[in-house]
């Protein structure tokens, strides 16, 4: 199940971006989707809160109180993952969209088929996401964790610790170098290595200051020293690729 969240002011056109994301799960026949339709970035962010986020934000910019760019801040500190799409009359914010890291940005009014594209991105994206995972050897038996699950891992005495949005899982001893036991997660481009037994996922760091990485869930782990500076560029650099994407 698809959960599409759709945030306007205006009452006309909340409705119309919701019909046509209708429509577009209708045209998609392998997709099953629901739509929620919010008046205001409070409402959006209460509901989000209480149900563990969505998959997929519509979020118009200008809106009173609460603009839309906040409300992608918000959504970020509470942990989200959700791709964001932004609707608005101008290109003023497209540079604040890279804050909240926008899946895109998109002027109004919306044509269908451009935002079908868009939907379709992101749709992609999402479930890229959802279907990438490793197997970790435990104690207890094989586990597969999902790689957008994890937030860092580092080596404690012979095992690998992964930590992960719910659960903090042990490997059993590994027999090679961490760099080694870690090359499954460094394949994917989200994952950096910093330093000799520590990888970071950079869909989860919210920012970096000095040796300190700040994650979306609001913990700070401490980087090495040595890799923090060049750990921060690679960091700035995923997402601005991610946003060219």
């Amino acid at each position: 199940m698809l959960h599409i969240a759709v945030c306007d002011d205006e009452e006309k056109q909340r409705n119309k971006i919701a019909a046509l994301i209708n429509t577009y799960l209708q045209s998609r026949p392998s997709l099953n989707g629901q739509v929620e339709i919010f008046s205001s970035g409070n409402a959006l962010l209460a509901r989000a809160e209480d149900a563990g986020g969505f998959d997929l934000y519509v979020l118009d910019i200008l809106m009173p109180q609460l603009s839309g760019i906040d409300t992608g801040r918000c959504l970020r500190t509470l942990g989200t993952e959700g791709e964001i799409i932004y609707l608005t009359n101008s290109n003023d914010f497209a540079a604040d969209s890279y804050d909240v890291r926008a899946f895109f940005y998109l002027l109004k009014p919306v044509e269908q088929e451009k935002f079908f594209q868009v939907l379709d991105g992101a749709v992609e994206k999402l479930n890229q996401r959802r279907s990438s995972a490793i197997v970790v050897s435990t104690s207890d038996g094989p586990r597969r964790i999902l790689l957008e699950h994890i937030q860092y891992v580092e080596r404690v005495g012979r095992c690998m610790r992964y930590y992960c949005t719910d659960d903090i899982i042990d490997s059993q001893s590994i027999r090679v170098s961490f760099r080694e036991a870690a090359a499954p997660l460094l394949a994917d481009r989200r994952f950096c290595l910093c330093g000799a037994s520590f990888v970071l996922n950079f869909q989860h760091v919210a920012g970096v200051n000095g040796q300190m990485a700040l994650l979306n869930n609001g913990r700070t782990v401490v980087l090495p020293r040595a890799a923090a500076t060049e750990f921060k560029k690679a960091w700035g650099c995923y997402w601005l690729e991610e946003r060219s994407l």
